[in-house]
Parts: structure tokens; sequence; C-alpha cells
């Protein structure tokens, strides 16, 4: 038998001629418990966001020769890697996420015709469309957009600047505002790894930034296919092959926001819940780990050895130790044995001269009277289902409050928020339209095709179909805003 399995009892207090003991293992801490405390190095959540607030910090870098001045994101230019450290360790705002983005996602992105109102048959559309995997580019910016309420994306035209051909998602945590020394817009995208183990200033890449509110303008504008607002001329048409890529910035608004947006769950990290969940788990972590704490206590009297010993009419002193020892061991195998179960333990017991029975031998179920494994129950599910809020979902949705009188709804009422769910996507998809609609009308496809996200609505029983697809574009008409 190991030695951290082998079981001993290990004296645990003393009461006037009785000795307490527990049974534990050989190495058994005496208090049944570890050292050190399960909060023992935890950072408080707040402190990833408490400086997002700060006034913009430029930091210099000089890549190719030019000197850039970039905005930094958050204090330490760590904060999306640690928002995502976070939000992955907790299973409650992983699957929030996940629901958010899918939710965000709806049935993908299409081109549809503005006539007809299904999708457009033209097939230089359905060739760039295939070329450029839409429907994945799509997915990335949903999970960018419900991340950091910000996407990137980056347009190529061709050679001769004629067309857009390819269009690629630039992930939001790897992307920095910036603008070259001395200028006081901020119109280049700074590209690459940030992470402070991972940086290379050589692998950084500068994009030239179309502008937030007319990117299409900037982009003509450049072009030399539209007169400079500033200048009121054409500029020269950029040569073959020079100036063919660009991002374009889509950013949910939030108040105060400088560059980079502030999403409105941040808010779960500045108010403790987040703390509170997670705190919930290590503490019922640390509780099973250190079941050692024993749950039966057992009292013997100081008495009761010799008395052993003397029954069987031992006197050697070796002897008796190992009399001792063996008494112990049986009341060890008494307590720990399955086959014991239901049987009782016969010792002897005296009466004192007040006339009160005292038992050689009592063992004490500690944990009669209590419910095993409910420590926290009701605050893990209040905090679960806070966090739920947080990120607005419904708890139903995700399934976070499982049993009975938890707001297990009926059918018709998660279809329902299901649909609210889905409808309130709806200002997202807008603002994370932009590059298609640069793309439709510098291509020359705008008056004949539209973009739209159209939404899953689950139908009632009576309607004889599981789903059914729906567009939150006007119906009917072709008279969609751009």
């Amino acid at each position: 038998m190991n030695e951290e399995d082998k079981k001993e009892l290990v004296p645990i207090g003393h009461s006037g001629n009785l000795t307490r003991y527990a049974v534990g293992s050989a190495i058994m801490n005496v208090s049944g418990a570890d050292a050190g405390s399960p909060a023992e190095g935890y950072r408080d959540s707040h402190l990833v966001v408490d400086d997002f607030d700060d006034d913009l910090q430029l930091t210099p870098i000089e890549i190719g020769g030019v000197r850039y001045d970039y905005v930094p994101y958050g204090g330490d230019d760590q904060l999306p890697w640690e928002v995502m450290e976070c939000l992955g360790k907790n299973m409650v705002t992983s699957q929030c996420q996940l629901f958010n983005v899918q939710a965000c996602y709806g049935q993908g992105v299409r081109f549809i015709d503005r006539d007809t109102r299904k999708d457009t048959q033209m097939k230089e559309i359905r060739n760039f469309c295939l070329r450029n995997s839409l429907h994945e580019l799509f997915l990335e910016q949903a999970t960018d957009m419900k991340y950091f309420f910000l996407t990137v994306t980056r347009i190529i035209l061709s050679r001769d600047h004629s067309r857009i051909v390819k269009v690629r998602h630039m992930e939001a945590c790897y992307c920095r505002f910036a603008r070259k020394g001395g200028n006081q817009r901020f119109d280049w995208i700074l590209y690459g790894d940030w992470r402070k183990k991972s940086f290379n200033t050589f692998k950084v890449q500068p994009v030239p930034l179309l502008d937030f509110y007319d990117p299409l303008g900037d982009l003509l504008v450049r072009m030399g296919k539209e007169p400079d607002p500033a200048t009121g001329l054409n500029r020269p048409v950029p040569k073959d092959g020079k100036d063919c890529e660009f991002a374009i910035v889509c950013r949910m608004p939030t108040p105060g926001r400088q560059l980079y947006s502030r999403p409105y769950y941040f808010s779960v990290f500045r108010d403790s819940w987040f703390d509170i969940y997670e705190l919930i788990g290590l503490g019922k972590r640390y509780m099973i780990k250190n079941t050692s704490a024993p749950r039966l206590q057992i009292e013997v009297h100081d008495d009761y050895w010799d008395i052993v010993c003397d029954n069987d009419g031992i006197t050697d002193e070796d002897a008796r130790k190992e009399r001792i020892k063996q008494e112990k061991q049986n009341i060890i195998d008494f307590v720990c044995g399955p086959k014991n179960a239901g049987k009782a333990l016969i010792s002897g017991y005296y009466v004192d001269p007040t006339g009160k029975e005292h038992s050689m031998v009592r063992v004490i179920n500690l944990n009669q009277g209590k419910k095993e494994g409910g420590d926290w129950a009701d605050d893990m599910q209040e905090a679960a289902n806070t966090l739920c809020f947080g990120f607005g979902v419904h708890p139903n949705l995700i399934g976070a409050t499982p049993g009975k009188s938890q707001m297990n709804n009926s059918g018709s009422d998660k279809r329902e928020l299901f649909t609210m769910k889905q409808t309130m996507e709806k200002p997202f998809h807008d603002v994370m339209m932009k590059p298609y609609h640069v793309i439709l009308h510098y291509n020359g496809w705008s008056e004949n095709v539209t973009v739209d996200v159209p939404m899953l609505m689950l139908t009632t029983l009576d309607e004889n179909t599981d789903a059914k697809e729906v567009t939150n574009n006007n119906e009917g008409n072709g008279d969609n805003k751009d």
C-alpha cells in the first residue's frame, strides 16, 4: 500500500479524558486541509479594463524607415488577449459569446437581387463570393464585433485598380490605430502580433485606413476617380500594382469612444459578478481537493487502550503497542470498510459516580443533517444568470438555469426569445455591411444587387416546418439604404 493511501487514526483534539481522532492518510495535515487559500494570487477582473478609459497614449514605432504613432489597445497594449483569456476560462461567458456570435451570423451574408429579393444569379458576383469565402469572412466579422465591437476588413484591388477583387478579415486584436508622425488624422492600421512574447517590429504591416464615415468616397479620391474635396482636383491615378490594399473599419458606437470601442459587457468585470462566479468555482474545487477533512470523528477514552490489552492478558510493553496498533486498525476498518455498512461497533462503557454512562469508543458523523455538495449552489446560479444578463443572453437560450423553478419557459416563450435576439442583431448587421456596400458600388454592381443578412425564425407546429428564413430588409421593393 502506498504511504499516501495508508490510513491511520490521526489525533485532532483532546477533551478531559477523551481523545478525538480522524481517519486520514499517514502524511495528512493535522488540520485536514492544505496550506494556502483558494483565492491566493487571484487577480480581480476589473483590473483588466480599468485603464481602458484613460487618455490616449501614443507610442512611436518605426517601420520601413517611416515613423508612426499608434494607440495601444489598453494601458499595457494587452487588453484584447486578457479579455479573451478571462472569457475563455469561464464556461458561462464563453457560451454566451458563442451564442451571440451565432445569433449575429444569422443565415450569413447574401448578395440579393433588388427586385426578386433572392440570391443574385450574376456569375461575376457568385465567383467573387466563392473566391473570397464570404461566409467564413462574415463569421470572423461577427466574432470580432461581439468581442470588441470592432471589425477591420482589408480590401484588395486589381493591378489596374478597376475592381475590388479580394476581401480579407483582419483580426481586431492584432490591429492598432496609427498615424504617421506629425499628422493629426489616424489613417493607418498597423497589423501585427502585439503580444509581448511575440512582438516583432519587422513583422508589423502598415495598411492605409479609408475614411470611417465615407470609405467609398475616400477610395474613389485616392484612385483619382473623384475630385479631392480639399483641393477640388483629381489626384494622379496610382501606378499599376501600387496602392492596391486598404482597410475599412466598422465600429459599434459606445459612449465616450475615442478609437477603440468599449463593449457594454465590460461591466461584468467592473461590478464583480465575473469574480464572484469564478471565486465560487475556485472555492468548490478547493473543498473537493481537500476532502481529507474528516467526515467522521472518533472519540476514544484514554483508558480504552489499556483495557483492551488487559482483557487480552498482554503485559509486555512492545506487545501492548502492537495490540493498540491492531485495535486502531480494527476501528479504521470498521468506519471505512464497505462490508461493515449497517453493522454496530461493540465497545465497553463505564458509569461515573453520578450514574451517567460513558462510552469507551464513540463514532460521530460530522455531516449528519447536512446536504453534501450544495455549497454555494444558489449563489452560482445567481452569478451565472447575472453574467448572462451582462452579455444580453437570456439564460434559457443557453441552458444556464437547469432544474425546477428556474424560469424554464414554454416552447413559445423560447421561440419568441430567440426571435427577439436575432431581431436585435439588426444594428450590428447594418454596421458590418459597410465593406460589402463599398464593394458593390466600386465594382458597379449596386444598381441591381444589394446585401442582406437573413435570419432564421423558428416556426410553430401548425406550419409543418421547423424554421423559415426571413429578412430584415424591406420586402417587396428594392429601395434599400446602402
